[in-house]
């Protein structure tokens, strides 16, 4: 198939102690590995600094991969307050840096991700986890659990990219 059917999504799963990140590039209907891995901060550092390291290391990333879109796990409120401010925190760079990169970021709920993965909302992420294997045509399950995720994620973009729902643009502020 020729390079214009071709279009390379970055699936992010966010997190302020690992962010996992996967490359899938959609080549008509057939999805094709390109990548995955795991950006770790050190607990108790300084929050700034965590989030500098977050945000040079996924830049990276989008400069070695080029991807044409992002798609990446909603926030999933928990009952630990101060995770979910830190993912929060997260998310906004991860914004910020699809506005730069000019990237739409569509967003999925984690059922959202397991539905697209296994037709069923109630999936563990071990069926999760061999559905990527599968789909992508690897001899392994990919690893950390976060870069996994990132995978799934991309994955499901690409199943509901014709929908183009919940994605934010990535230049202007409205009327600001």
């Amino acid at each position: 198939m020729g390079g214009q059917n071709r279009v390379r999504i970055i699936g992010i799963d966010p997190g302020l102690a690992a962010l996992g990140w996967g490359v899938v590039e959609l080549d008509g209907a057939r999805f094709v590995y390109k990548g995955h891995g795991c950006i770790s901060t050190k607990a108790g550092s300084d929050t700034g600094e965590r989030l500098a390291h977050i945000r040079d290391s996924l830049k990276a990333v989008l400069d070695e991969f080029l991807p044409s879109e992002t798609a990446m796990e909603a926030l999933f409120f928990s009952r630990n307050v101060t995770s979910a401010l830190g993912v929060a925190e997260v998310r906004g760079i991860i914004r910020l840096l699809c506005r730069d990169n000019g990237l739409l970021l569509h967003e999925y709920t984690p059922n959202d991700v397991k539905k697209a993965a296994t037709g069923s909302a109630r999936s563990g992420k071990e069926e999760v986890q061999n559905f990527i294997r599968i789909v992508l045509g690897l001899d392994f399950v990919p690893k950390p659990d976060h870069a996994a995720d990132a995978l799934a994620v991309a994955i499901c973009h690409c199943q509901n990219r014709s929908f183009k729902s919940k994605s934010v643009e990535p230049k202007g502020f409205g009327g600001l």
